[in-house]
């Protein structure tokens, strides 16, 4: 298995040299500053013992020799300087033993007058390894693999990893398959790694283009490559449920943007604080779970996440910001993009005075440098100090002057990706009303595929995702820019809305401002369209019956409604659709999970919910917790906020009088449903979380906290004793391994640019 060596670089082969002698040879090795290292790269002092060789002890010096020259061979002029250097280091008593490490290619004939040059300068032992070498290594160390992430894209992955797995990997990794040998292993990537050894789950979070797909990425992949784990790409939080297979420990989930892609989904959160038991259980049977976030998306989501359910989501270690970056990290991603991008070597030569001030600025992120490494988005781009400092300073206007500056095919197969938010379905098939809006924008389907193919690879990319074949855009971040130019233009926004499933509009727009970040806000001119679009039936053919999609539509609108619409569009919602006050005043059982109470509290504080619903609503919440069916409402304050400060004195006094005395027959009721397939702990745990916050609400009355306490103990023995005959795996015991910085080298005097045009 021959690796790409001469794409590394000289600084990233240097480090990779260093950790193979670390980590594969077993030696603690000192790095030196390039420009003042006196001939070493990296030196130790002590025993070394290589496989069935003799015993080697004293100073060592290792070296290394990079070339960026595909077919150059090593020969005894190149190291003359290194030779010189090596004398005054023996006659200085600073070296006994000499390794030269090289991705050269070493003759036999070579290397032994290499060696002898070596030891007529006085060096005692002399050790050569050149590029076969190197890549034999790699090939046999999956742990090394792991800590250069970047080889992964050096070589044939269907060859470095297992066959049985390789089909996964090729399936995760299809959107970064040209940006794989760019991969750089982070701080934040060793924090991820460390997480998932202790707790077996990592939420990564960071603002758009920050580099959190790339770590779950390399995370996935070194699973796959290290333990052959099942891995996972899921979405939603049913799908990783339904995907779980209690008799396979090994299995590895990646859901990216857990709580929405570009803005909030309420419907997601939901979903997972009803999941979350279940994630408990899982990674006690030995799961490993890698979730996604942007930034201003999860700090909504943590409002209503129930971290009580989960306590994970509150430690430090495992919720990491992945915006954390040094400047040798940063200068190491800008370097693989100019290095291995698109741009012709006069645009490298010409830029790299400058790419040290683009590492350095305060706004730069990963995508920025894969962008710099692509002639789509530098056209016409002045190469100033001034003009970078601006292209990374106001990037996303940057991007949207690379879309406006399309033909119109290329806008329109954009449109194409936006409208059925972000998931193309390949080969091209378009509805009525999607041809209708092509047409509109001047193209058509045939102008719109052959768009799609010359943008392959800059702003789009075609992806294989549970065996369909779909086109996304390359990064989501041009997904955002896209929306900006439908928020200027009132035609494209029209046309956009009336175009797109009602599915994806939903999880898109906003009917005025309401404050929702990345979101396209529909001006009042067009609340009329949305109103007919909301009118329209669900696609049933995404569930097993015509009622459960009516339920997944109704509860979709809800959310829409509730998190999505200004007070003017809601009053002409609630106008055609009267019905909806007298629904929402009524919720089902579940009230953490369903739909109409988050439309009741927003209707309420808009004034837009009848008294007679209001009261309605506040017996019907109040009711469910004092017989003891569901205590959401103890602990919601969203739903407290629709009491009225009398209501609220007297739920808290029947709370109180009423539901505490009777909290051993609730707890019984909700023992004895408990049905076979349900573990007692997840099914029981929502009932002792409310106990704990109705215990924290009576803390002023020992009696009840009594009560209370004695409960919360039964309701333990009961699950302890319904688990005691339930076989538990022993959770695998699969780590990454310590992933500290095992190559950081100190701040070099030589600047990492030096070779990104040769």
């Amino acid at each position: 298995m021959i690796y790409d060596l001469f794409s590394l670089g000289w600084h990233s082969f240097q480090q990779l040299c260093l950790t193979i002698t670390r980590e594969t040879l077993g030696q603690t090795v000192e790095a030196f500053l390039d420009s003042s290292d006196a001939g070493k790269d990296g030196a130790f002092t002590g025993t070394w013992q290589p496989a069935k060789r003799e015993a080697l002890s004293g100073r060592f010096v290792i070296q290394c020799k990079f070339t960026s020259k595909r077919d150059k061979t090593l020969t005894p002029s190149d190291v003359a300087d290194d030779v010189e250097k090596a004398r005054k280091l023996v006659q200085s008593g600073r070296c006994d033993s000499y390794v030269l490490m090289t991705n050269a290619g070493l003759s036999g004939v070579g290397k032994e007058e290499i060696e002898t040059l070596f030891k007529e300068a006085g060096v005692k032992t002399f050790l050569c390894f050149g590029s076969t070498w190197i890549c034999q290594q790699i090939n046999e160390h999956k742990r090394l693999r792991m800590l250069v992430p970047r080889i992964y894209g050096l070589g044939d992955l269907s060859q470095i990893i297992d066959e049985r797995v390789y089909d996964q990997a090729k399936a995760l990794l299809a959107s970064l398959s040209e940006d794989l040998a760019k991969v750089v292993l982070t701080s934040a990537y060793r924090r991820a790694a460390e997480a998932l050894d202790r707790h077996g789950f990592v939420l990564l979070v960071g603002e758009p283009a920050a580099g959190k797909t790339t770590i779950a990425s390399m995370l996935s992949i070194g699973a796959l490559d290290q333990w052959a784990a099942s891995t996972l790409k899921l979405d939603t939080p049913e799908k990783v449920v339904d995907h779980w297979n209690p008799l396979d420990p090994s299995q590895f989930f990646w859901i990216d943007d857990a709580f929405g892609v570009t803005q909030y989904e309420a419907f997601l959160v939901r979903g997972w604080n009803h999941a979350l038991p279940m994630v408990r259980t899982m990674l006690g049977k030995g799961a490993k779970i890698v979730m996604t976030s942007r930034d201003y998306i999860y700090n909504r989501a943590r409002n209503d996440l129930k971290e009580g359910a989960f306590p994970l989501l509150r430690e430090s270690q495992v919720v990491i910001d992945v915006r954390d970056l040094t400047l040798e990290e940063k200068e190491q991603i800008l370097y693989n993009h100019m290095k291995l991008g698109r741009q012709e070597r006069p645009f490298r030569t010409a830029i790299k005075p400058y790419l040290p001030l683009i590492a350095g600025h305060s706004r730069f992120v990963p995508e920025m440098a894969r962008r710099l490494g692509d002639p789509v988005f530098t056209q016409g781009l002045e190469l100033s100090r001034h003009a970078l400092n601006a292209f990374v300073e106001k990037q996303e206007r940057f991007l949207q002057e690379v879309l406006q500056g399309l033909d119109e095919d290329s806008k329109a197969a954009l449109a194409l990706i936006y409208m059925r938010d972000n998931a193309l379905e390949s080969p091209v098939a378009l509805e009525e009303s999607e041809l209708e809006a092509i047409e509109r924008l001047g193209s058509s389907r045939g102008g719109c595929v052959a768009a799609l193919e010359s943008l392959k690879g800059s702003l789009v990319q075609h992806v294989i995702e549970d065996g369909s074949a779909i086109w996304r855009f390359k990064h989501p971040t041009v997904g955002d820019a896209y929306a900006g130019l439908l928020i200027k233009s009132p035609e494209l926004l029209g046309i956009f809305v009336h175009g797109s499933s009602l599915e994806k509009m939903l999880g898109q727009i906003t009917c005025g401002d309401v404050g929702l970040e990345r979101a396209v806000v529909v001006p009042k001119a067009l609340f009329d369209l949305v109103l007919k679009r909301l009118d329209q039936t669900s696609d049933t053919s995404r569930y097993k019956t015509p009622a459960l999609a009516d339920w997944h539509s109704r509860s979709r609108i809800d959310d829409f409604l509730a998190s999505r619409c200004s007070k003017d569009f809601l009053v002409q919602y609630i106008a055609g659709h009267p019905d909806v006050v007298v629904r929402v005043s009524s919720p089902g059982l579940f009230l953490d999970t369903v739909s109409e109470v988050g439309l009741a509290v927003r209707l309420h504080k808009l004034g837009l919910l009848p008294e007679e619903h209001r009261a309605a609503f506040v017996t019907k919440v109040a009711a469910y917790a004092i017989d003891g069916d569901d205590l959401y409402a103890i602990e919601s304050a969203r739903i407290q906020s629709v009491f009225t400060e009398e209501e609220l004195e007297d739920f808290w006094g029947r709370i109180r009088s009423e539901l505490v005395p009777n909290l051993a027959n609730v707890r019984r009721n909700w023992e004895f449903n408990c049905s076979s397939n349900e573990r007692a702990d997840e099914y029981l745990e929502p009932l002792l979380g409310w106990f704990s916050t109705l215990k924290e609400k009576c803390a002023d009355d020992s009696e009840l906290v009594e009560v209370i306490d004695r409960e919360i103990s039964l309701g333990r023995d009961w699950i302890a004793e319904s688990l005691a005959d339930d076989p538990r795996n022993e959770r695998p015991k699969r780590t990454f391994g310590d992933v500290e910085a095992m190559t950081d080298l100190p701040l070099t005097a030589r600047s990492i640019f030096d070779d990104v045009d040769e």
